[in-house]
């Protein structure tokens, strides 16, 4: 069996590494099972090229379909006309996608046009918020997918609601999570934690990089000082993509303890992740890891697609209104966060029972 491991932007890389390692340990039992792995070359950044593989042990991608940035639209053509032209010059058995990113949807689409089997790790999530463009991403690719392989009881349900036959459908766990425990005690201490004298459990961790929440200025300028006010002098450490510094240079935010820094490799930000007092973000991905770690988070967003990192995890849903976030910080700093509990089968063994499954399909 030959399959198509189809990454594109850097949280796809973190699930898809346990599933390369999978692979070679079935390929060690003398299974014949082999990957391509295609990188869409949706997303490119300096943290994404040699050292980024290097700390998650992946091999240099066999095919870069180069496609580089332009509109949601551009992207996605780019994508699927390259992925087309590497099917006809070359087949697969199985395509198998992760997470919920343009790529994920666009190869899944020339996949199935070309009677190749897609397979979804991490299907069946869902937010309800059709603004997301990963919302439409996670709608169109479950709806052509062959094999779901899932994250949740709760994305089960979803995949079962649309009418998807029970056996096509694999509660396997979580790959992310995977990925964070083979790694966990390989984290590097990031050159800030000295530079701003950080202790733990004494400081303050953020990521913010959804349209709503970066582009409109007025709006983030109002957030991060609401942030500043309520952490008690904490150290507040923003890992902030370039576009987003450019409208914190414009907008002039200074406060003694905020400090944003370029972006992290994989083990210095979960480092930094680990060690914190609290996380407020509005990533999927990151609620994820706060809740395996056990550091509390404040989501900055109005709806989420996984559910379980506040019913079991870590992870509260604060909103987008500033004024949220007093309570929440003196729910933290009363001691009175929930302590949280880790999600059936996220365990670090998702991966194998994802290839377990596929070998079983033929």
């Amino acid at each position: 069996m030959q399959i198509d491991l189809i990454a594109g932007a850097r949280p796809n890389f973190m699930k898809i590494a346990p599933i390369i390692d999978a692979i070679k340990a079935q390929q060690n039992k003398g299974r014949s099972i082999s990957f391509r792995l295609v990188h869409t070359g949706q997303h490119y950044d300096k943290k994404m090229s040699g050292d980024f593989f290097d700390e998650l042990g992946i091999p240099q991608p066999d095919v870069n379909l180069g496609a580089g940035g332009g509109t949601q639209a551009e992207q996605t053509a780019k994508i699927m006309i390259g992925y087309e032209k590497l099917l006809f010059e070359k087949g697969t058995d199985l395509c198998l996608v992760v997470g919920d990113v343009t790529s994920t949807m666009a190869c899944a689409i020339v996949a199935k046009k070309l009677n190749v089997k897609v397979a979804h790790v991490e299907a069946g999530i869902r937010s309800g918020d059709l603004t997301m463009p990963e919302e439409i991403n996670r709608m169109v690719t479950d709806s052509i997918t062959d094999y779901f392989f899932t994250t949740s009881k709760v994305a089960n349900r979803n995949l079962l609601q649309l009418g998807i036959p029970e056996n096509r459908i694999f509660f396997v766990g979580n790959t992310m999570i995977d990925t964070l425990l083979k790694k966990k005690d390989d984290f590097q201490k990031p050159d800030v934690w000295e530079e701003v004298g950080l202790k733990e459990a004494k400081y303050i961790v953020m990521t913010l990089h959804r349209p709503g929440n970066v582009d409109e200025e007025e709006k983030l300028k109002i957030m991060i000082e609401t942030i500043v006010l309520q952490s008690q002098g904490m150290p507040i450490i923003f890992p902030v993509h370039p576009r987003t510094q450019q409208v914190l240079d414009r907008l002039g935010i200074k406060a003694p303890n905020f400090n944003s820094i370029p972006p992290l490799g994989y083990l210095a930000f979960n480092f930094l992740v680990k060690n914190a007092k609290v996380v407020i973000t509005d990533s999927g991905g990151i609620t994820e890891e706060t809740t395996v770690l056990g550091v509390p988070c404040m989501t900055l967003r109005d709806n989420t697609e996984r559910p379980e990192t506040i019913t079991q995890g870590t992870n509260e849903l604060i909103g987008t209104l500033p004024e949220n976030l007093k309570p929440a910080f003196e729910k933290l700093f009363a001691g009175n966060w929930k302590k949280g509990s880790i999600p059936e089968k996220w365990d670090g063994k998702a991966a194998k029972r994802i290839i377990e499954h596929l070998i079983e399909l033929g």
